[in-house]
C-alpha cells in the first residue's frame, strides 16, 4: 500500500517533469497547424493527474483488489508479451501485413480462438488496417516481403 503511494507519487513527479520538458519542444518540421507540442503535454498531464490521484487518494478507497490471477492467466500474459516483442522484431523485415497477421493469429489463439476463424480474422484485420493507414491516413508502413507484390 505504501509502496503504491510512493511509486504513484514518483510517477506523478516524473510526469510533471516531462510536461515541463514538453513545453519547450520544437520540431524541425510541423505537420499540424498548432505543432506537435500539445500532444506530449496532454499525455503527460493526464499521466501526472492519474498518478497523483492514486498517490493522494483517501485511505477509504484503498481496499485490496483480488485480480484472480491463476497460472493459466499469467502464462497467457507472458505469451502475449512475447508475441508483442516478436512483433516488434519482425515488423520491419516481414512488413506490416505479414507481421500483423502472425501477431494477431498468435494472440487470437491465446484467447481461445478457433484456428480457422482466427486466421481469417487476422488476414482481414491486417489488410483493413493497412488500407486504413496507407490510403485513409497517408501513413507509410513497411511492406517487407510483400513489397514486390503490392508496392
Amino acid at each position: 500500500m505504501t509502496m503504491e503511494r510512493v511509486f504513484s507519487g514518483l510517477m506523478g513527479l516524473v510526469s510533471l517533469f516531462l510536461v515541463y520538458l514538453a513545453t519547450s519542444y520544437v520540431a524541425p518540421i510541423a505537420y499540424d497547424p498548432i505543432g506537435p507540442r500539445p500532444y506530449p503535454i496532454l499525455i503527460f498531464s493526464l499521466l501526472a493527474f492519474g498518478a497523483l490521484v492514486v498517490a493522494f487518494r483517501p485511505a477509504s478507497f484503498t481496499k485490496p483488489i483480488d485480480l484472480g490471477w491463476s497460472k493459466p492467466i499469467i502464462r497467457n500474459l507472458v505469451l502475449c508479451t512475447l508475441a508483442l516483442l516478436v512483433y516488434s522484431l519482425i515488423f520491419e523485415p516481414l512488413g506490416f501485413i505479414v507481421s500483423t497477421i502472425l501477431m494477431s493469429f498468435a494472440v487470437g489463439l491465446l484467447f481461445a480462438g478457433k484456428p480457422l476463424k482466427t486466421l481469417i480474422f487476422s488476414v482481414v484485420i491486417s489488410i483493413a488496417l493497412y488500407a486504413l493507414f496507407d490510403l485513409g491516413l497517408d501513413v507509410i508502413l513497411p511492406l517487407g516481403i510483400l513489397s514486390g507484390i503490392i508496392g
